[in-house]
């Protein structure tokens, strides 16, 4: 990635009050990618899954709004979603479901409502000051996070004690990804970002993704953010993905899993630096 890759990029388009100002919650994940397409949310469902098989009670929360797919990809047909709680009828609370194959709860989104994406901000706060306040009865909440770098994926993870921030290797994935750590970094966000590579074909080819992106955030804005992980690619996850079953169900032992497990206790180490940190909350 080079400095004419990074300046094509707008991504000025925030003000920094957009995150300064939102208290941050202690066991709180936000899940999030430059752009579409790199394997967000198959990796939001199975680390919600691993956490899960940690023993902690864990919720995913679908928070991209208007392309909802965990419940797709699970093969769930929810019977109550965000839109009750976005339209008024019901409370965060009432439309949770608990996906008995994972051991872990699911607030599921509405595809296909472009109304979701654009919500009055005085919504999108309430929604999300709902959101801060179910999370007392989890271990971990998990925030699936709409691709790019918009309104609603600033507030949610300017909530969010840690971003994940999943890329690939192609280009797009990789400047959008800075994109994304740039408009964090206006915002007062950018320590919180930590990156997971997904889909390397070889941990040397990992290192070498995360590094490409690491010198990109040193030298134009003088920031390092961390390494989360790894995800290997792996044939496995797309068989998962096809058959609407968890990976850690259909293939345990793959080395996708592996990765994401260790992922899973990287979070749970982040979830209890942040508890000494600010306080249990």
């Amino acid at each position: 990635m080079n400095e004419d890759q990074v300046k094509r990029r707008p991504v000025s388009n925030s003000s920094p009050s957009e995150g300064g100002g939102i208290q941050e919650v202690s066991n709180m994940i936000a899940i999030a990618s430059g752009k579409g397409g790199v394997g967000k949310t198959f990796f939001s469902v199975t680390l919600a899954h691993a956490l899960a098989n940690e023993g902690k009670k864990v919720l995913l929360f679908d928070g991209d709004l208007g392309l909802a797919n965990v419940d797709v990809q699970l093969g769930l047909m929810p019977k109550r979603d965000l839109n009750d709680v976005i339209r008024g009828r019901l409370s965060l609370d009432k439309v949770t479901q608990h996906y008995d194959e994972g051991n872990f709860d699911i607030i599921a989104g509405r595809s296909g409502q472009a109304s979701l994406s654009a919500l009055p901000s005085q919504r999108l706060a309430y929604l999300r000051d709902q959101l801060t306040d179910i999370c007392s009865q989890y271990d971990v909440v998990l925030i699936d996070l709409g691709a790019g770098v918009d309104r609603t994926v600033r507030m949610l993870s300017a909530a969010a004690t840690q971003t994940l921030l999943i890329s690939t290797d192609e280009p797009t994935s990789l400047t959008d990804a800075y994109a994304f750590i740039k408009l964090g970094n206006a915002a007062g966000v950018s320590k919180k970002v930590s990156v997971v590579v997904n889909q390397a074909t070889t941990p040397a080819e990992g290192q070498k993704t995360y590094k490409t992106l690491l010198k990109a955030c040193e030298n134009f804005l003088r920031i390092t953010p961390p390494l989360a992980g790894m995800i290997r690619l792996d044939p496995r996850v797309k068989d998962s993905i096809r058959h609407q079953t968890p990976l850690l169900v259909r293939s345990p032992n793959s080395e996708a899993a592996e990765d994401i497990e260790k992922i899973a206790r990287y979070v749970g180490k982040i979830i209890v630096q942040a508890r000494r940190k600010l306080g249990k909350r």
